[in-house]
């Protein structure tokens, strides 16, 4: 059975809807989403944080800073920040800060266990990963263009953010809840009162559909690890 049957075989996909102008803009991007039921998400784990330490190690073993940036997965999401407006060299891919971080010697961010444990494949992947709380979403996702002096308040952001058009976002039936693939927004952001999540696998022009298939299925396994639940 081949990985894509494997992975539609084990996950019940979640339904994202792509609108026109993405799919005639950017021929090729896949996106893969998929929701787990049932999590328990705490502050740290000392089980999570022995798991982060050992997966930093061999990352830093594996890469140099100098040459981190031309890593053909890299380089893809690279490309696709420019065709959407953001310079990557100023706004990192998700994937690649967190390598970058762990390459100079720095720790990883700690949040809580769900976002620890899908920074970890995020990074060990190199394929950048959204979560939401599914409690806080409303109706189906769709992928679209972003709409000139449209504002986007992010996780961790002073302020909101009024876009120029050029972004692609993401929206629920309340609103935006992420510029993809770069940052989620605030409202749906995971915490410990999360139960449920919805997990987006995001994939640009470039990357091969093999590695999101591969980093759907890790982000899974370590959340479930750490966290608990089930695929639903």
């Amino acid at each position: 059975m081949r990985r894509a049957d494997i992975i539609r075989h084990r996950f019940r996909l979640v339904h994202l809807r792509f609108d026109s102008a993405i799919r005639r803009e950017f021929p090729g991007l896949v996106t893969l989403a998929f929701e787990i039921e049932g999590v328990t998400v705490e502050e740290r784990s000392d089980e999570l944080e022995r798991f982060k330490t050992d997966s930093m190690r061999r990352l830093r073993e594996r890469y140099q800073l100098e040459s981190l940036k031309d890593v053909p997965p890299l380089r893809a999401y690279r490309d696709f920040f420019w065709r959407v407006g953001i310079d990557p060299t100023k706004t990192r891919p998700a994937s690649e800060a967190l390598l970058r971080r762990v390459i100079q010697g720095k720790e990883l961010p700690r949040i809580n266990t769900l976002v620890d444990s899908y920074n970890i494949a995020s990074m060990e992947m190199m394929v950048p990963l959204a979560v939401f709380d599914a409690s806080k979403l409303e109706g189906d996702l769709t992928m679209r263009m972003a709409v000139a002096g449209e504002r986007f308040m992010g996780i961790g952001m002073a302020a909101e953010d009024i876009l120029s058009g050029k972004e692609v976002v993401i929206q629920d039936g309340r609103g935006l809840v992420a510029i993809y693939p770069y940052r989620d927004a605030d409202p749906s952001k995971v915490t410990t009162d999360t139960k449920g999540v919805n997990v987006l696998v995001c994939g640009v022009p470039g990357v091969p559909s093999e590695l999101l298939d591969i980093a759907t299925v890790i982000s899974s396994e370590y959340i479930m690890k750490f966290c608990g639940g089930i695929l639903h």
